[in-house]
C-alpha cells in the first residue's frame, strides 16, 4: 500500500474524554473525528483494541482477535433499551469523584462490566440471541470467538487467575469432555461474552463508517507476540513453544536498547514458526484478516521479529542473556500476500536493527518508522532520525506511546541535547514542540503522526507508557476542555495544509 503525503494523530480510544470513567466508542470519538477532519488530518492511529491484560496493557491482551468490552458505548445500549437512564446516571456520579485525566481501571472497569451484564440480561430476555445479525457474527468469527468466550468465562470462574493456575488439569489441557462440560455448565456466561463482542464490533464498524465520511482512515496496531495468559495461547498451544501443562522454558524479549539497560523480558510465548509454516501461517492470516476488517493500515510492533527474535530463558530475571534466532522471514510475507492480496503494514523497525531487517522491510515495500526524539543523543548531523534525512517511504513521529511526551522529553533533556535541538530547528525553548511538529510536517516522509499529547503540548504527566515498568501506565485521558480547545486544531490544520498534507 502506497501511503499518500498526509498526516495523522495518535490516541487510543481509552484516552478520549467522557463522563463514564474511560474513553469509549461513543460521542467523544465522533467529535474527535470532527477535530481530525477540520485539522486536515487523514489518519487516526490507535493502540491494539483487544481486551487489556496484565497491568491494563493493550499489548498484553487476553485475545489477539477480540475487542475490549470496556470501549463499548453505554449510551448506545440505553438507546436500544438495554440500559436505564438511571443506571447511566449512577455511573456518571461515581466517575465524577475520579480524576478526569485518569482512567482508574480498578474502579471503572467493574462498574462498566456490571452495566454490560445488565444489558446482556435484558437483550437475552427479549430473545436477542436469535437475532440474525448476532447469529451471523458468531458464525463468521467461530474460529476465535468460541475459544475466547469460554476462556473469558473461565477466567471469571477462577478469579482472574492465569489459565496455567486454574487448578483443573483437564481444562488446562483442553480435554474435549472437560470443554464440553464447561460450555454446558457456563452457557449463559459464554453467551454474554459473545454478546459483548458482537456489540463491540458493531459499534466499531459504525465508528469506522463515520471516519470514512470525514475522510479519516484508521491505523491499527498488531503486537508480533501474544500474551502467555491469553485465549490464543490456551487454545492454540501447538503453534507456541509452550508445553501441554502450560509450562515454558523460553520467552520473548529484546536485549538492552534505548529504552532499557537490562533489555526487556516481555514473557510472551515464542512461536513454533516451523509448525505455522506447515499450515501456510493460517493463524496469522486469520489475525491479519481480522485487523484488515477493522482498520485501514496496520503497524506491526517489533517487525524485526519476523527476521530474527530474541529468545530469553524463562528463569532469567532480565533479558540481558539471550540469543537471536531466525524468524519466518520472506515466506511469511509471501503467504500473507498470496492469501490476503497485500501486506498493509507499517514496519516498527526501531531498536537494534540489522541490514537483514531493512532488506526484508524494503523487499516488501513497507514504510519504516522515524522517531525524532531519538535523533539528538550523539550529535550526528546526519542521524537517520533527523527530519532532513527522512526518505519518502517512512512514517515520522515526534514520539510514540512508549516515549515521553515531546514536551516532557525536551524539559528533562540535558542542556547539551537541548542545544542540539535548538540549533537544528533554529528555534528557542518557547513553543519548541510546535517547531518540531512543523519540521516533521515539512519533511519528505509520506506520513507524519503526532501523539495527541504533543499538539497541546503536554508534559510528562500525560505520558502513556514507560517500557519495562509494570504499573502506572495506560491510564492517561484527555479532558473535555482540552478536546474543545479550538486553537491547537486550527494551528495543526494550517501547518498541515502548508506542508501539502491536507
Amino acid at each position: 500500500m502506497k501511503i499518500p503525503r498526509s498526516s495523522g494523530v495518535l490516541m487510543h480510544p481509552t484516552s478520549l474524554p467522557g463522563p463514564y470513567g474511560v474513553g469509549d466508542l461513543g460521542g467523544a470519538a465522533r467529535y474527535f473525528l470532527d477535530r481530525l477532519r477540520d485539522a486536515h488530518q487523514r489518519w487516526w492511529q490507535i493502540l491494539p483494541l483487544n481486551p487489556a491484560g496484565y497491568g491494563g496493557s493493550p499489548y498484553s491482551a487476553t485475545s489477539a482477535f477480540a475487542g475490549n468490552p470496556i470501549l463499548i458505548d453505554l449510551e448506545d445500549l440505553a438507546h436500544h433499551g438495554w440500559l436505564e437512564a438511571s443506571e447511566l446516571l449512577e455511573l456518571r456520579q461515581l466517575c465524577a469523584t475520579l480524576p478526569e485525566e485518569k482512567y482508574v481501571m480498578e474502579v471503572v472497569q467493574p462498574a462498566r462490566l456490571k452495566l454490560l451484564t445488565k444489558a446482556w440480561q435484558r437483550w437475552h430476555a427479549k430473545g436477542g440471541n436469535h437475532e440474525a445479525s448476532y447469529q451471523a457474527f458468531c458464525k463468521k468469527h467461530i474460529h476465535w470467538l468460541e475459544d475466547y468466550a469460554l476462556f473469558a468465562t473461565l477466567k471469571e470462574v477462577f478469579n482472574d487467575k492465569a489459565w496455567t493456575e486454574w487448578g483443573d488439569k483437564a481444562l488446562i489441557a483442553r480435554q474435549p469432555a472437560a470443554l464440553a462440560k464447561a460450555y454446558k455448565h457456563h452457557a449463559d456466561a459464554v453467551e454474554r461474552h459473545r454478546f459483548w463482542q458482537w456489540l463491540f464490533f458493531r459499534q466499531w464498524h459504525a465508528l469506522r463508517d463515520e471516519a470514512r465520511k470525514r475522510g479519516v482512515s484508521l491505523i491499527g496496531d498488531i503486537p508480533i507476540f501474544v500474551a502467555m495468559d491469553s485465549a490464543d495461547t490456551w487454545a492454540n498451544r501447538e503453534i507456541f513453544r509452550v508445553h501441554q501443562d502450560g509450562s515454558f522454558d523460553v520467552v520473548a524479549g529484546v536485549p538492552p536498547d534505548y529504552f532499557s539497560e537490562t533489555g526487556q523480558k516481555w514473557g510472551n510465548p515464542l512461536y513454533r514458526w516451523d509448525i505455522l509454516a506447515k499450515t501456510d501461517y493460517r493463524w496469522w492470516v486469520q489475525r491479519i484478516h481480522m485487523a484488515m476488517e477493522t482498520v485501514d493500515l496496520i503497524r506491526i510492533d517489533h517487525f524485526r521479529g519476523f527476521e530474527s527474535y530474541w529468545e530469553v530463558p524463562a528463569k532469567n530475571k532480565t533479558a540481558i542473556q539471550g540469543r537471536w534466532l531466525k524468524g519466518p522471514e520472506q515466506p511469511f510475507f509471501d503467504a500473507i500476500r498470496r492469501q490476503l492480496g497485500g501486506v498493509p503494514f507499517i514496519a516498527e523497525d526501531l531498536g537494534m536493527i540489522t541490514e537483514a531487517v531493512y532488506t526484508l522491510r524494503d523487499h516488501n515495500q513497507l514504510p519504516g518508522m522515524k522517531i525524532v526524539q531519538f535523533a539528538f543523543d550523539d550529535g550526528d548531523p546526519n542521524h537517520i532520525f533527523l527530519p532532513h534525512t527522512y526518505p519518502e517511504g517512512c512514517v515520522a513521529y515526534t514520539g510514540t506511546h512508549d516515549n515521553d511526551t515531546t514536551q516532557g522529553w525536551y524539559d528533562s533533556a540535558t542542556e547539551e541535547i537541548r542545544h542540539r535541538v535548538r540549533t537544528y530547528f533554529q528555534h528557542g525553548d518557547y513553543d519548541m514542540v510546535w517547531r518540531i511538529i512543523q519540521g516533521l510536517l515539512d519533511s519528505r516522509a509520506c506520513l507524519t503522526v503526532f501523539p495527541v499529547q504533543d499538539i497541546y503540548p503536554l508534559g510528562t504527566r500525560a505520558r502513556m507508557n514507560v517500557p519495562g515498568t509494570d504499573s502506572g501506565n495506560w491510564h492517561w485521558r484527555m479532558t473535555e476542555s482540552l478536546l474543545q480547545m479550538q486553537g491547537v486544531w486550527t494551528r495543526l490544520g494550517q501547518l498541515t495544509a502548508n506542508a501539502h498534507r491536507g
